[in-house]
């Protein structure tokens, strides 16, 4: 546990495990929780990568808290992670409250290993009629009571339309039939858009739609055949401009027979960036 104290950041705890880390989670952390101290909890996972362990880094800002506490601690978020090594750091959960920064039991044992919610016959009828183009989107959410990933929409949706279909402060999966002419030829091309809005969203939220999301396209594209030109994930519907879109699914540095992309660069002006790359690297 590391907590801002005057220009630097200081040792505030340790506690040494014993057991797997979803098993001692509550126990450790959350009585580390002070109610008016910032504070960062790195918490080691069992997992591993090329760079040794992995862990978990909690960003505690409790609203209680004082004005200059809070500035010192936001101030030293991006250091504390490039100090301590980005590539270890396999999850960030940041709260307020004690409720933000709890995980379930279910959430933990399988956050890390991808949830494969099943589908709602309703979503996959919807999914088959966009297959066939007889839908030009479908809207999806995970319905947490019942554990599985039902429909939320198929309004008729052309791209001036796009960006009010996404919740401003609730997690969705999107499937969009972007029609288009490129280079002469009239195209149509499935675009997955993964909307996130930060934390306006519950960490569970956050954790179980980012948890359920390469088995969810897994069993789009293998299973029900549908194949997707393009990935992204964005923050607000705002980002959905028709030429984001367009240099999304048609890179400027590639042809556009070049799909599913991994987009690199600096950020330009939205809708035109200088250089041809994406705004924002958009799929891990």
């Amino acid at each position: 546990m590391l907590c801002p104290s005057s220009e630097q950041l200081v040792m505030g705890a340790t506690k040494l495990t014993a057991h797997s880390w979803d098993q001692e989670y509550d126990l450790l952390v959350l009585p580390l929780l002070e109610d008016e101290q910032p504070a960062y909890i790195l918490y080691r996972l069992d997992s591993t990568n090329n760079q040794g362990y992995e862990w978990i880094l909690l960003a505690w800002s409790p609203e209680p808290s004082p004005v200059r506490q809070k500035m010192l601690y936001a101030a030293t978020r991006a250091t504390l992670k490039k100090e301590f090594g980005g590539g270890h750091i396999k999850d960030e959960i940041f709260g307020t409250t004690r409720v933000q920064t709890g995980i379930s039991m279910g959430t933990k044992k399988q956050t890390l290993q991808g949830v494969a919610f099943p589908l709602h016959r309703d979503a996959v009828r919807a999914l088959e009629q966009f297959r066939e183009k007889r839908l030009t989107y479908v809207q999806l959410e995970i319905d947490f009571p019942n554990e599985m990933i039902k429909l939320s929409s198929t309004v008729p949706t052309e791209l001036k339309d796009l960006p009010k279909r996404i919740p401003s402060d609730s997690p969705r999966y999107h499937f969009f039939l972007y029609k288009h002419n490129h280079e002469g030829r009239y195209l149509e091309s499935t675009v997955f858009i993964y909307s996130m809005p930060g934390y306006k969203c519950s960490i569970r939220e956050r954790m179980l739609y980012s948890s359920c999301k390469s088995p969810l396209l897994d069993t789009v594209e293998n299973h029900l055949q549908i194949q997707i030109t393009k990935k992204v994930e964005i923050d607000n519907g705002e980002e959905l401009t028709s030429d984001f879109l367009y240099e999304e699914v048609h890179p400027k540095q590639h042809g556009d027979r070049q799909t599913l992309t991994k987009s690199k660069g600096p950020a330009g002006k939205r809708g035109g960036p200088q250089d041809g790359t994406s705004p924002r690297e958009r799929w891990r």
